[in-house]
């Protein structure tokens, strides 16, 4: 695999077949089609250097070997001015997050140095009337969920779509 040093790597926290499908739906049928050019996702860094791709990518094979799939709450929708997300949380995620901001604390952009809010966008880039009213369509039926995270994705951004490079499945006890 040949990454580009110019091409910057993003790294995703990937989530059980059932959730991803229920995001991807809800994705499809509220992103703007010319934007939606990507599934739905968990973003934790959203740009290392591709230079760095051996050491990232090694790293999340460690990590992602000793540590046991992550149940994630669904715990709300959060409005994103021009968008909605549904929200995320799970202590270990958070753990394993800060772990990563101090390994590769020298790479990171200020996007990249601020504490995880993990969500999933299903919305983005349209007038705010518009999010206002998804937003408060989709809480009239909101219900809290579990989901699971089941292993990390590493992409490189092309500009656009992004390029799935690696994916690191969660194998600990």
């Amino acid at each position: 695999m040949s990454v580009l040093p110019d091409a910057p790597l993003i790294v995703t926290l990937l989530l059980d077949e059932a959730t991803q499908h229920r995001f991807n739906a809800l994705r499809q049928a509220h992103f703007p089609a010319a934007r939606n050019y990507l599934q739905a996702h968990v973003t934790l860094f959203h740009h290392l250097p591709g230079s760095g791709y051996a050491a990232v990518a090694a790293e999340l094979r460690n990590l992602a070997a000793t540590t046991a799939p992550l149940p994630v709450q669904v715990t709300g929708l959060r409005f994103l001015g021009q968008g909605v997300a549904y929200s995320l949380e799970n202590a270990a995620l958070q753990q394993l997050h800060r772990h990563l901001q101090t390994t590769w604390a020298n790479w990171l952009t200020p996007q990249d140095r601020q504490p995880l809010r993990p969500h999933v966008t299903v919305q983005n880039k349209v007038l705010p009337a518009v999010a206002r009213e998804l937003h408060a369509q989709l809480a009239l039926t909101f219900q809290p969920g579990l989901a699971t995270g089941v292993g990390l994705g590493l992409w490189a951004y092309r500009g656009g779509p992004w390029e799935a490079l690696d994916q690191f499945a969660f194998a600990g006890k």
